[in-house]
């Protein structure tokens, strides 16, 4: 018998049908497809995006080289190097976080002592070849400089939340 009712239903193609009514059903509703850079829809508050570097309100960059987002990074994609300087603080003189290993999980931002690395709302950004997703500390530190006000308005918004 359980011969026989297979047998009926690829005869009378059940399966094809069921498929061909779900597609039909799908359809004639409205579609959810948004035109790209013209639409745009709106980003989750939690959203992580490219990394910065912030600086304090003097100009001096806040990292002070304790290495915990280099220690708490599960992709290993952030290297640093430090040096102590005359005044016998500790800073970075190597900073890079490699775009192509990191899988923005955040946790960089969160052990960040001082608030010196973040993850901004920046989605749009790209690289033609694979050096140009090698983010160095110039590069963080010019994105943190161009961004800081939304940085910080970000920033406010999640202390809010907390």
């Amino acid at each position: 018998m359980k011969h026989f009712v297979q047998f009926m239903k690829s005869l009378f193609l059940l399966e094809l049908l069921k498929g061909m009514n779900v597609t039909g059903r799908y359809f004639f509703k409205p579609k959810m497809t948004l035109r790209y850079p013209e639409e745009r829809t709106p980003l989750s508050p939690r959203f992580r995006g490219l990394h910065a570097l912030r600086r304090y309100p003097n100009g001096e960059e806040r990292c002070i080289a304790c290495k915990l987002c280099e220690a708490v990074c599960p992709a290993l994609a952030i290297t640093i190097e430090s040096a102590e300087r005359e005044d016998g603080t500790r800073r970075t003189t190597r900073y890079e976080i490699d775009l192509t290993k990191c899988i923005f999980c955040g946790y960089c931002e969160e052990s960040c002592p001082v608030d010196s690395i973040v993850e901004t709302h920046i989605f749009e950004y790209h690289g033609e070849e694979r050096a140009d997703l090698y983010m160095t500390k110039e590069k963080l530190l010019a994105v943190g400089d161009k961004y800081e006000v939304q940085i910080a308005q970000a920033r406010e918004q999640d202390a809010r939340y907390r």
